[in-house]
């Protein structure tokens, strides 16, 4: 499904290319974090980090409304979260951390929370990415930095930006050493460093 709304874009130009030097284990726990610019960052991770099963921290209104999309965040092991009830928020993303940290599956989450509608990066809300830490203590960081997908919808939902090249730089992955506001620095260091305004 990811590859097949990646190849529907290609109608318009967009093209994607995802850089990933690094040798990512599949036998263990991810935590994903990326820069988040629109909703076209979900199915490049998808389908590029498929062998990971990765499973999305998302708010609650994706998971009506849109075909086969919402279907999948609903029963794929995603985490749905109401940005409206932090409670039930914070439950949801401690019961993926325990989740993906029992199967070895990956979490993926913006720590930004909502979208750059510019490219330009948001500061970090540590609080979800934390609560992952905690409760999938032997998970793998992997910070990736996005560009350009936001120029699909720089105009809104119509029309869509034509001709644009949609980048995914993976880093250097790094260890839960139980220090996490060292960590969560470390991460939005090294995510910021590969985003280019241009």
């Amino acid at each position: 499904m990811n590859l097949c709304l990646m190849r529907c874009t290609h109608i318009l130009g967009t093209t994607y290319s995802f850089s990933n030097p690094y040798s990512i284990p599949t036998d263990r726990p991810l935590i994903i974090v990326p820069n988040h610019q629109s909703m076209h960052d979900i199915s490049p991770i998808s389908w590029f980090m498929r062998k990971n099963h990765p499973k999305f921290v998302s708010k609650i209104e994706l998971g009506r409304g849109i075909p086969s999309v919402s279907y999948n965040l609903r029963h794929g092991g995603s985490a749905l979260i109401d940005r409206n009830d932090s409670k039930q928020a914070l439950r949801e993303i401690a019961k993926l951390g325990k989740y993906i940290n029992e199967h070895n599956r990956s979490a993926v989450i913006f720590p930004e929370g909502t979208r750059s509608r510019d490219g330009h990066p948001k500061k970090f809300q540590p609080t979800g990415l934390k609560l992952l830490l905690k409760n999938a203590p032997t998970a793998l960081l992997v910070p990736i930095s996005i560009n350009n997908s936001w120029k699909m919808m720089k105009y809104g939902k119509f029309p869509y930006g034509l001709g644009n090249h949609i980048t995914f730089q993976v880093h250097q992955p790094i260890e839960n050493n139980g220090d996490f506001d060292e960590l969560i620095s470390d991460v939005e260091e090294k995510v910021i460093s590969g985003i280019h305004n241009t």
